[in-house]
């Protein structure tokens, strides 16, 4: 490396520069230099010919040991040689090949979801299905789209389909009643008032008789009522068994009171007759009221359907759905405690029987609150909370015989002071009222939802 520079042919100086090295003289600086690294072709040549031992006539040779050829420009034919590069270790920072651009989010997600995105009808139900699964506007932004509406509108135009992509939603019209399931819901009422009319216009075998039979006439209708229309549960809707637990209740709210009174003073002393002034009184205008707001109870699940539809349809985002269905929600659950609140004062002044307010608006909206969080696809809480309901009852029951056993007086106190407090109906109030109140706010959360609205209501 150290002959690089000094024999160019064409260069003067050049076997002078090569005597200086040979010499061993300062010459040799330009020799160990280009030996070491070729950044000396940059440096400085100094001017004094002094520090290399050599005259001014000879600084085209020393600028030659530096690699520096200005005294003779080469030839075009002739270029000059390149002086070799020196390797330090790093590697060529030539550009490599272009990175692959990311994967497609959305067609992730649709490949995750394919199912879902297969069977839907309009892009709501897609929307409703991905919110189901945890799939928020936060969550959206992240696939490029501002809102869980405007993702599922591209996941569903690229699920291929053999038909065109239908226009926009627009905001539909209420679906009307039909007048199957209407006239239903006014059957189980009606059976009612005519097992209660057979109960006090009877008396002994007879009076038992038409109760048993008005008791079976009365399940049958409510069933039938409950099996479509609005109150009626679809397929997608789990079932949990929570039927037990509802007769339990409404058997409460006819024979409970009574039989907790008589408990409490040391009775009963006779089995109930059906009359309010037996030694275990009978209530019949609770369940009578009960019974007779099944058709409003049908009427506000349609109500808040309908509506609910109809505002998922011109949505454009989960919170502006959520913000919409709220008041509707309790706008309806409202207006079906109006309808029992005057049912049950009419039923009390028709039967002539103590006002029992609290307890049936109390059992009334545990029962419509369960039944519309069940028919919209949430039946846990519901099952949950009718089951502690009814556990609540029958252990104040059992707690008040069970302290007749020597020894258990201790068992009835908190009842006695619950009675002394708030009369025999306080055990009922506060166990649905509770339970009523428990759903609500689980209802607040679960039903404005737009999952739980993401398909047709049935015919209703």
């Amino acid at each position: 490396m150290s002959d690089v520079g000094l024999d160019r042919p064409g260069t003067p100086g050049g076997s002078g520069a090569g005597e200086h090295g040979a010499d061993g003289g300062p010459g040799c600086v330009g020799a160990s230099v280009t030996s070491g690294t070729s950044g000396l072709r940059s440096a400085k040549v100094p001017e004094k010919s002094e520090e290399f031992g050599g005259s001014t006539a000879s600084g085209g040779s020393e600028r030659a040991e530096a690699g520096v050829a200005d005294a003779d420009p080469p030839t075009p034919s002739a270029p000059a040689p390149r002086a070799p590069e020196v390797s330090t270790g790093r590697q060529p920072t030539t550009p490599g090949p272009a990175r692959r651009p990311p994967a497609d989010p959305v067609k992730a997600l649709m490949h995750r979801h394919r199912e879902l995105c297969e069977r839907a009808v309009d892009p709501l139900e897609i929307a409703a299905g991905l919110e189901a699964h945890g799939v928020t506007d936060r969550t959206a932004v992240r696939f490029r789209h501002r809102d869980v509406f405007s993702l599922a509108e591209e996941m569903y135009a690229r699920v291929p389909r053999d038909g065109e992509t239908p226009p926009p939603p627009t905001a539909e019209e209420a679906p009307r009643a039909r007048a199957d399931w209407a006239l239903l819901t006014l059957l189980p009422g009606a059976l009612c008032a005519a097992t209660v009319t057979g109960i006090r216009l009877t008396d002994g075998q007879p009076r038992l008789v038409a109760a048993l039979v008005g008791f079976l006439a009365v399940s049958l209708a409510m069933r039938a009522a409950l099996s479509r229309g609005p109150l009626g549960i679809p397929d997608r809707a789990p079932t949990t068994g929570t039927s037990t637990w509802t007769y339990w209740l409404l058997a409460y709210a006819a024979l409970g009171d009574g039989l907790l009174a008589a408990a409490v003073t040391g009775g009963p002393d006779a089995l109930p007759t059906g009359t309010p002034d037996a030694p275990w009184p009978m209530d019949t205008a609770p369940v009578l009221a009960l019974a007779l707001s099944c058709a409003p109870a049908a009427w506000s699940a349609h109500l808040f359907a309908a509506r609910a539809r109809r505002k998922l349809t011109v949505s454009r985002g989960l919170e502006d759905f959520a913000a919409s269905v709220r008041p509707l929600l309790l706008g309806t659950f409202a207006l079906y405690l109006c309808a029992l609140t005057a049912l049950s004062a009419l039923s009390g002044a028709a039967l002539d029987e103590p006002s029992a307010h609290p307890q049936v608006i109390a059992l009334g909206a545990l029962l419509f609150l369960a039944r519309l969080l069940t028919v919209h696809g949430f039946a846990h809480a519901p099952a949950v909370v009718l089951t502690a309901a009814a556990t609540a009852q029958a252990t104040a029951l059992a707690a008040a015989f069970a302290s007749r056993l020597p020894g258990c007086g201790f068992l009835t106190a908190p009842v006695e002071a619950l009675v002394d407090l708030w009369g025999v109906g306080g055990i009922q109030t506060l166990s649905c009222g509770v339970g009523a109140l428990a759903l609500l706010i689980h209802g607040i959360r679960k039903l404005t939802r737009a999952s739980a609205h993401a398909q047709a209501e049935g015919p209703c």
